[in-house]
């Protein structure tokens, strides 16, 4: 057992670094924090034959390549054909989508009129800043709250126009559009919403004068975080209450779920929509956002040398930019490989090319790593760095990939556990039901966090083996890595997240449309469209993607709450 004279010594050397860290830091940054932090020069290090700053700029391209990927496709979803009856019902959806939205942006902006006094308060009465950095603190914590409310509405709009193109889709009796539609649409959502926070913290880096970028970050930061809060907490509890609500009419009133008599569906639908397209979405461009500032500000603090400070923002700026390609990369081959198998087929595993997809952007994210890692920084330290640095990293990219699989054991609907809840249910109705769950979601959470630990001690191994000579307290960098390593596959993170809200409001749009009982519909739909309308065989499709949305519904929430 370490002595206690051991520890203490340690102690005190430990905050005797700290405290000569401190007398290094300028007096503005011990008393302001982010806000008073000061940006190296970017063009003061070359990388590949170009300055930093020349780096990066070629970054503004790939996102808004990343962009227009997101809004072609959103162009492509409004474009595709869908009955009358359908369409019709999906806006509806979207217009009491919105107006939850328009509802949820009146709270936000009274929030932020408290939270905008308490910025006052706190950096022009008690630090004692001047007006103008008071004023663009203020004024970015506005622009992270539009961005966390824009990509929101965005991905409403996406999903609410994928919607009811999948549920028509389905009347041909072939599984692949139905799996393809709610996709493309979550990818969509994905790469604007990864781009448009890239976009938004380059524009700070590379435009804003150095001594004003940690103002603009801190601000920023504080937007996006109060709108995903207000989002994420109120989806969530919207879309309990308005499936609680329609299923007690369905009880009370013996009706189906989806019945068109049954005035809760609307609001169920919408549910849908808030807690598992916005929550998420505004959810996921916070962390983004949030875990790079956090980042930023260690890199600023913990390193001494102005041109390590450049070499580390460099390299995680490009690390980011490279996430998009990868992301996109690995949708476009998965894609290709999924049409030409299942396009044609009858049955397929809707679980099968998500899962896929998943896995493959975790590789080509590794490979991508190590390979710009080495490009980059190949002498930083003692040479060896820029692997120990990408394997930190990887640790939370494959994280990404693992933690679903273990999500899948506890709620795909080929799994052990989801059948013995079902023959719970059978056998001993509601409370043996609630206990399986219960225990299910129990075993679940211990196998999560123990990967979770599991790989957070990696990257912290890691961190000893030579990070400490660039650095201060080199763990905490390993499990802000880590950390960033999990967002590696945001775009399909929230791709595969998105599918669920999609596929569950297909099954609604296509009940409350009542295309089986509008008159004459087999002959127009074969007259207008070319095809022979498969009713049965389109209602079980539904049902079972349905269940495949649900299980990557519930793989992508650990990912951005870890």
């Amino acid at each position: 057992m370490m002595r206690l004279d051991v520890i203490a010594r340690r102690a005190v050397a430990v905050a005797g670094s700290l405290l000569a860290s401190a007398a290094a830091t300028p007096l503005a940054a011990q008393q302001g924090g982010e806000a008073s932090l000061i940006m190296p020069d970017l063009a003061s290090v070359s990388f590949l034959g170009m300055t930093g700053h020349t780096l990066l700029l070629w970054g503004l391209l790939v996102c808004a390549a990343g962009l227009a990927f997101g809004l072609v496709i959103y162009r492509q979803l409004k474009n595709l054909p869908v009955h009358s009856s359908m369409r019709e019902v999906s806006e509806l959806i979207y217009e009491t989508c919105k107006t939850y939205l328009l509802t949820q942006g009146k709270f936000i902006l009274i929030l932020e009129i408290f939270i905008g006094s308490v910025i006052v308060l706190y950096f022009g009465a008690l630090m004692h800043y001047e007006a103008s950095r008071v004023t663009i603190i203020l004024a970015f914590s506005l622009v992270g709250i539009a961005g966390s409310y824009g990509v929101a509405w965005f991905g409403i709009r996406v999903n609410t126009f994928a919607n009811s193109r999948t549920a028509f889709a389905s009347l041909k009796g072939k599984p692949y559009p139905c799996y393809s539609i709610p996709l493309r649409a979550g990818m969509s959502i994905g790469m604007l919403l990864i781009s448009v926070e890239l976009l938004i913290m380059l524009s700070i880096l590379l435009f804003i004068p150095g001594a004003y970028a940690g103002p603009c970050f801190i601000g920023f930061a504080i937007g996006e975080s109060l709108g995903a809060a207000v989002l994420r907490i109120a989806g969530g509890i919207f879309t309990k209450i308005a499936d609680i609500g329609a299923d007690l009419m369905k009880i009370v009133f013996d009706v189906k779920e989806d019945d068109a008599r049954n005035p809760g569906v609307i609001a169920d639908c919408t549910g849908d929509n808030a807690g598992d397209s916005v929550g998420p979405s505004a959810d996921g461009f916070e962390t983004y956002g949030v875990t790079g500032v956090a980042l930023i500000t260690f890199i600023l603090l913990a390193v001494k040398d102005p041109t390590v400070q450049v070499q580390l923002l460099v390299w995680i700026f490009v690390m980011r930019i490279m996430m998009i390609i990868a992301s996109g990369v690995s949708y476009l081959i998965n894609e290709a490989v999924a049409k030409s198998r299942y396009e044609p087929a009858d049955n397929m595993n809707y679980e099968a090319p998500l899962t896929s997809l998943v896995w493959l952007t975790s590789i080509v994210s590794l490979s991508l790593t190590y390979l710009v890692s080495y490009m980059l920084i190949p002498t930083l330290g003692d040479g060896t760095l820029w692997w120990k640095l990408s394997t930190v990293i990887s640790c939370g990219t494959l994280a990404g990939a693992i933690i679903p699989e273990l999500v899948k054991v506890f709620t795909s609907v080929e799994s052990r556990h989801v059948k013995e809840v079902v023959v719970s249910s059978e056998q001993g109705g509601a409370s043996l039901n609630i206990l399986s769950g219960l225990v299910a979601g129990n075993f679940s959470a211990y196998w999560l966090g123990l990967t979770m630990m599991g790989l957070m001690t990696v990257g912290y191994l890691v961190s000893t083996t030579g990070l400490e000579s660039l650095m201060l307290a080199p763990a905490v960098f390993a499990f802000g890595l880590v950390a960033f390593g999990f967002l590696g596959m945001g775009p399909v993170t929230i791709a595969v997240d998105s599918y669920g809200p999609v596929t569950d409001n297909a099954q609604s749009v296509y009940e409350l449309s009542t295309i089986e009982q509008v008159p004459g519909i087999a002959a127009e739909l074969k007259q207008t469209y070319g095809f022979d309308v498969k009713f049965e065989r389109a209602k079980h499709l539904l049902e079972e993607n349905d269940g495949a949305g649900n299980t990557f519904k519930a793989t992508a929430k650990p990912v951005l709450i870890g």
